[in-house]
This record gives structure tokens, sequence and C-alpha cells, in this order.
């Protein structure tokens, strides 16, 4: 049986066989801000004056942050209905509320004509040269291209954008070492693998044959930065686009105290006098008293490595730390290719990821696949193809003890072997918690500790199962059962 605690999560992999996904949501995933919501409510062809005065910026922000708020107040998308202005927060750049604000109530409003997506790309000169290109690769030319431009509609929104993020792709070899032994550390080599081979193919696919649209030079930091902001900031799913970048809206910040992804909308309304576009929505989530930072939920379901690898940041909540187990059917296991017929018909493959999250149980299939890839000796019989439209509802259920003893064993040694590769103790990092570390470090170190709680959490588990293995029911006492041929107690009914 061969099991196999892998260095990539399951979420990555699908990142680096496809493109990048969207923002608010999965260790290679471009996404990042929550899926959005079409509405189709329509708003009057007229904005109605409001009697709430358009919101100053504060002075004491950076010169840039100011000249980027006056740029919005005259295109139209900061009024006396915008609700939230920027602001220093903890996090760095925030929205704060400019009045207490109702949940749900309406926070901000960005004109589709201010993004920058696939569609702002293909209107472009350099759309026709872009339009083979997975989105996130054009959409990061387009936002290279432009940020060289003086004259760019786009040019004071970047100028307030971060050079860089505390994601690990960023992180120096020093940096990089504190990860040592987590699966985070091989998904963000792998990533950076993976963007680098990208910008290879672009630069000679793309860049240089086209130098009249790319005048200015695009190197693979260049390159990296654009990934970096795509990552951290781009909204995802916005009208079947995968990926948009919006000014304004980007600001905002998440928290581990909003439950619910259900704030960001589209919908058809006023962009002016007498215009009309499409219009993108934020709604808070939840009611803020005024002066007090606006919040979203960027993706509940994120594990913390993959908050990491977006966002460079991690939660404290336990349930955002995961372990990504990998299992395998050996190609020589000698049941190769009946096993992997039941995988198959089942909806998996010879190799199967689970994620484990922090006192959760185990995913629902995970048990039934480690059943399956154990299956061998006196059990063989289930692989027959008679069987083989229910064996996977046998799966469900302990097959016998020596099935069930070999998963147990296997699964804790693997754990146990993970363990062992890190350098430094579970207590070694709680102790580093307690002190003040920068944020990079205080990444590592939480995503350290994290993966060792879950792989403690997995092992218990799977011990706790070997102390039941006497008193489990398998599959013969099960069919004994069925055909009334055991007792309650398990002893077989014998007749005269």
């Amino acid at each position: 049986m061969e099991v196999t605690l892998f260095t990539l999560s399951s979420s990555s992999s699908a990142f680096l066989s496809s493109h990048l996904k969207p923002k608010l949501k999965h260790p290679c995933s471009l996404s990042k801000r929550p899926t959005l919501h079409l509405n189709n409510t329509k708003a009057l062809p007229f904005r109605v004056t409001s009697s709430l005065s358009v919101p100053q910026c504060d002075t004491s922000l950076p010169p840039a942050v100011q000249t980027f708020w006056q740029w919005l107040r005259d295109e139209g998308v900061v009024s006396g209905k915008t609700l939230a202005k920027p602001a220093l927060v903890p996090e760095g750049m925030g929205l704060v509320a400019q009045r207490d604000i109702a949940r749900n109530e309406v926070v901000l409003e960005v004109p589709k004509r201010l993004w920058i997506s696939p569609d702002a790309v293909s209107a472009s000169e350099i759309g026709n040269v872009c339009g083979g290109l997975k989105p996130w690769l054009s959409v990061a030319l387009f936002l290279l291209r432009e940020k060289s431009r003086d004259d760019s509609k786009w040019k004071l929104y970047f100028d307030i954008l971060p050079e860089t993020t505390d994601s690990p792709v960023f992180w120096s070899e020093e940096e990089l070492d504190e990860l040592q032994g987590t699966q985070l550390l091989s998904t963000t080599m792998s990533v950076k693998e993976y963007v680098q081979s990208e910008f290879q193919i672009v630069e000679q696919e793309i860049i240089l044959p086209n130098k009249q649209l790319f005048p200015s030079p695009i190197t693979l930091d260049d390159f990296f930065w654009a990934f970096g902001i795509l990552r951290s900031r781009a909204f995802s799913r916005l009208r079947n686009q995968s990926l948009v970048l919006i000014p304004f809206a980007d600001f905002i910040n998440h928290s581990s105290s909003v439950t619910t992804e259900e704030h960001a909308y589209e919908i058809k309304g006023a962009a002016g006098l007498f215009s009309w576009d499409y219009l993108f929505a934020i709604k808070s989530p939840l009611s803020v008293k005024a002066g007090e930072q606006v919040y979203i939920q960027y993706d509940i379901n994120k594990s913390n490595a993959e908050l990491a690898l977006d966002y460079g940041f991690i939660e404290s909540k336990a349930n955002r730390n995961a372990f990504t187990l990998t299992l395998q059917i050996s190609e020589s296991d000698p049941f190769y290719g009946d096993k992997l017929d039941i995988a198959e018909s089942n909806g998996m493959d010879e190799t199967a990821y689970f994620d484990i999250f922090l006192d959760c149980s185990l995913p629902e299939k995970m048990l039934p696949y480690l059943r399956l890839v154990a299956l061998g000796g006196t059990d063989a019989f289930l692989l027959e193809s008679v069987f083989r439209n229910s064996v996977w509802e046998f799966l469900d259920l302990p097959v016998s003890r020596a099935n069930e003893e070999l998963i147990c064993r296997v699964v804790r040694d693997a754990c146990k072997s993970a363990l062992s590769s890190y350098p430094t103790t579970l207590e070694e990092d709680e102790r580093l918690k307690e002190s003040e570390l920068n944020p990079r470090l205080a990444i590592a170190v939480g995503i350290r500790a994290g993966e060792k709680k879950v792989l403690q959490h997995i092992d218990s588990i799977f011990k706790d199962r070997e102390l039941e293995l006497d008193i489990l029911e398998y599959y013969q006492e099960r069919r004994l059962k069925d055909l009334g041929l055991s007792g309650e107690l398990g002893d077989i009914i014998f007749w005269e």
C-alpha cells in the first residue's frame, strides 16, 4: 500500500494545471475576493443628488493616496453616497465608515470602465496578441504595460499599489528556511517555478516579438509583481470573467469575524448624469459604527497556507489549519487495474488528495479510498467484477481486521514521518508565537505549528481506531447477519 504525505495540496495542483483561480477562494488558485452576484435590479438613468457631503480624504494619508482619492472624485466614483473612505489601519491601508453603516448597506460602487479585466485587455491595443493567453497572463501583461505608461487611465491607481506582499512567493531564502518541513514551502517553490515558466513563454512568444506594443522592458521581477497584485487583490467570476482588479474596492480588508461571502454584487446602473454602466458594489456584511473599519470575508474555506500564499496573512482560528494527505494506488499493485477502475467509477483517480482540517472529521471519501488502496490478500475477492457495482458501498465500512489495521498503521507511520521532518517541535513553535515576531516569521511559525497540530489530530484519529479493531464489525460478519446466519453477538447459527 502506497501512502504519501504529499507536498502539494490538491488546490495547488489544480492551480498549476489550469489558470489562476478567483481571489477569494484556492495554494494555487488566483482567487481573491468573493464570488460576485448579478443583480438585475436597474437603477434610475440619473443620479439623485445626495444631501450627504462627498467624503474628504484624511490629509495625514500618503500624498499618493490623497491624489488617488481626488481621481476617484473626478471620475464620479466617490460621491455623497460613498459610505467609506481610505484610512491607515493595523493591516496597512483599509476602508473606514463615514457614518454608521447598517448590515447589507451598500458601501461603494465602481463603474466597469475603471475595472482592469480580460474585457479591458481585449479592447486594448494588446488585445489581439493576448487573445490566446490564460486570463491571468493577459491581465498581468496589460497591468505591466499600463503601469509603464505616463498617460494610463489607471496611473494614479498604480501609484498606490504595494511593491510586494507578505506572500511566501516574495520571501528571501532565509525567510523561506523558516518553512522547512511544511507543505507550504513545497507549494511556494512550485508556484514560483510555474510563474517563471509562464514568463519565459510569454516573453518569447508575446513580449519580444511585439516590442512596439511593449516598448518598456518587462523583467521576471515585474512579472512576479503583477502576479502578486492579481493574487492578492483581484475579484473573481465577475460576469464570466476569471479575475478583475477594481480600484478602490480592493482597499477593503478581511476579517475572520465575517462569516459570509455574500457581499459583492454587480448591478446595471447609472454611472454618470446621462450614462449607464455595470457597477461593482460592495455591501457591508456587518453593522459598522462611524470611524470603524469595514471588512469582508475573503474566503471562508481557505486554509492558512492558502491565505498566506494568496494574501500574506494567516488566522488564529483552529479550523484554518490544514494538511493535505495524498493517497495513491501503486502501479506495482497486482490489482492496480481493478482498483483504478473502482476509483474512477466513483469519481476518484489513481491519486487522491484529501485536505484535513484541525478538529474536523475526515473527508467523506478518505476511508473508503484508503481501504481500496490497502485491499488485498483474502479480501481481494471484493475486487471481482461481480462486486463492481457495490464494492464502494462495502468500503464505506470496515472490510476486515487486517485491512483496517493496515490503513491505521500506514497513516500513523506517515504522520510520524512528516512530524520528524520539521526542524522545530510544536512546543518550540508555541513559545515563539508568544514573542514579538515580524509578520513573515509569524506566518512561518503559525504554519509550522498548524501543520503539526493537524498531523497529531490525524494520528490521534487512527490511534483511536486501532483501539477499536477488536470491536469493529467487518464485511464477513455483516454478510452473515444479512443472510441470517449470525446472531446479534456475532455467533454463527447452526441447524440440525
